[in-house]
């Protein structure tokens, strides 16, 4: 990995004095121990006699350490002495050869020329510098820094700090694929395996079965004379009307009742443990009571739409012929259903107002059968009428002897009165007191000792009476017979056909890919619950 002036951005040291400046300042920094001490070296000549040029040169050099260039200036200049074709044997040496052929090592446009392929060729005052040195073999030298003279280690740990930075990049590459390897080997074992077994049995294994669907409504006897202003004429004729009645239907048909009167029936354990079922759908011949219901329950689906009023019902059979006869079976058990739910009503209905009408008629014959008695008894067919004619008959003798009265008292005002005609007249002037007297006391005490017109009066009043209240009893208790008639014949409710049973002609179950399908979301989502039900476990442990 390249390490450019882009990537490491490093404060740009000062550039160092010229070397007019350096040889003025020579004397303070003049120092002619390399450090290597007295020892003898292949390279140096055979009287150990340093020219002028190679002093000038060490003295340079030794100055140019002493600067404090960083790792990465002395690069730089290295590598722009290798472009220009400079002989150098060292970054410190390729320093000095620059700046005596008059080029800038750490100028910026020296940088940009270095980092651009194909720089600029050198000006005609650097040709002229580098014509004065002395001529090369043009092999560029590699670099030889001893180690006493590396000037940092920021390089080196830039360097490193890259290379962990690699390496930690690559450990989580490969963790990344480990773990994408391991989910891919979790979901084809969790998911695809068990998707790929359950479509298997749908398409190749599932027994195709036959789907018959019905829809029958429940209705009531309309009776347009009977409440047709209250709350029951509002709902009459509407879903809400019958939707007990409805709902207890749908209850019965998905009972046990009901699945035990068409095994009866129409022998439906016998049909659903045929051979020819596969397995899982097949009902074993010495199956208990819940597994057939479970059976029942799975193939037999019954449902009640409240918005409509209809009962919808599908009936799942191995043949179309028998799956018709499963539903119109069951269609019968509905009717038969709502004939009971409303025939007892009815009946106790009809059975109070008869008995109240024949207990009213009883009674009334019972008050009437009294009064004739009394009026045998007493020989008087109305008190009324005999109280009224006795009363008549005082009268009319009470304005006879009124009138006789005054015709004696004519006679007697006479200074002679004629005896013979006061006699006659006295005679029956007593007559008729006397039976005017008679006629009262039969009012009020009776005849020879019996019960007077008074008693029996009130014994007549009291029977008759009797009679107009169980009149009045009779009456509302026909009343109420006919009413309860009229809501027996309005609680009365019959099953009408919206859509009769048909036999299809192809397989309706099962549908292979959509079961397939809701298959493969199941066992998805039940990884997903496990693997975040364990991350959690995990998460909640290692915290």
């Amino acid at each position: 990995m390249k390490l450019t002036a882009k990537r490491f951005r490093i404060r740009r040291p000062e550039f160092p004095p010229a070397p007019a400046e350096a040889k003025a300042d020579a004397g303070l920094f003049d120092n002619h121990d390399d450090g290597f001490g007295s020892g003898n070296f292949p390279t140096a000549n055979p009287a150990n006699l340093s020219s002028p040029a190679e002093v000038a040169s060490d003295e340079s050099m030794d100055k140019i350490r002493h600067e404090g260039l960083t790792g990465r200036q002395l690069r730089m200049a290295r590598k722009l002495a290798q472009k220009h074709g400079l002989p150098a044997t060292s970054d410190f040496d390729a320093v000095r050869l620059l700046r005596a052929a008059g080029v800038d090592p750490f100028q910026r446009t020296s940088m940009l020329d270095l980092v651009t392929a194909g720089g600029k060729p050198i000006q005609p005052d650097e040709s002229r510098a580098l014509a004065k040195l002395p001529a090369g073999d043009g092999v560029q030298l590699p670099q030889t820094i001893k180690p006493i003279q590396v000037p940092s280690t920021q390089a080196r740990a830039e360097v490193n700090h890259v290379a962990d930075i690699m390496k930690i990049q690559q450990d989580l590459a490969k963790r990344r694929r480990r773990k994408s390897m391991l989910l891919m080997m979790r979901l084809a074992f969790f998911v695809l395996l068990p998707t790929i077994v359950t479509g298997w049995y749908y398409y190749m294994v599932a027994t195709p079965l036959y789907a018959t669907k019905t829809e029958f409504v429940i209705q009531q006897a309309q009776n347009p004379a009977a409440g047709a202003g209250g709350l029951g004429g509002l709902l009459q004729g509407s879903p809400l009307a019958t939707s007990q009645d409805s709902i207890a239907v749908q209850g019965y048909l998905q009972s046990r009742e009901a699945m035990l009167r068409l095994d009866g029936d129409h022998q439906f354990r016998e049909h659903y443990s045929d051979a020819s079922i596969d397995v899982i759908q097949r009902l074993e011949p010495g199956a208990t009571l819940e597994a057939a219901y479970k059976v029942y329950q799975r193939n037999f689906q019954i449902s009640y739409d409240p918005t409509e009023g209809l009962i919808k019902m599908e009936v799942i059979a191995t043949t179309p012929e028998k799956s018709v006869e499963f539903a119109q079976a069951l269609i019968g058990y509905a009717e038969g259903q709502v004939d009971q739910l409303t025939q007892r009503l009815r009946e106790d209905q009809m059975q109070g107002a008869l008995e109240g009408f024949k207990d009213a008629e009883s009674k009334m014959l019972v008050s009437q059968r009294n009064v004739v008695e009394l009026q045998e008894k007493f020989k008087v067919v109305s008190s009324e009428v005999e109280v009224s004619l006795i009363t008549a008959q005082i009268g009319q003798l009470e304005s006879l002897l009124s009138q006789d009265r005054l015709s004696l008292q004519q006679m007697k005002s006479n200074a002679r009165p004629n005896a013979a005609r006061m006699d006659p007249l006295e005679r029956r002037i007593g007559a008729l007191e006397s039976e005017i007297g008679q006629l009262r006391a039969k009012l009020t005490e009776g005849a020879e000792g019996g019960e007077s017109l008074p008693q029996v009066q009130s014994e007549l009043l009291v029977a008759q009476a009797d009679v107009q209240t169980r009149q009045l009893m009779l009456a509302q208790a026909i009343q109420s017979m006919e009413t309860a008639r009229a809501d027996a014949n309005r609680q009365t409710r019959y099953l009408s056909l919206s859509v009769k049973p048909i036999p299809p002609d192809e397989a309706t179950y099962p549908r292979a890919f959509e079961s397939t399908l809701v298959a493969a979301l199941i066992f998805c989502g039940i990884y997903l619950m496990i693997s975040m039900t364990a991350a959690i476990l995990r998460e909640q442990v290692s915290a």
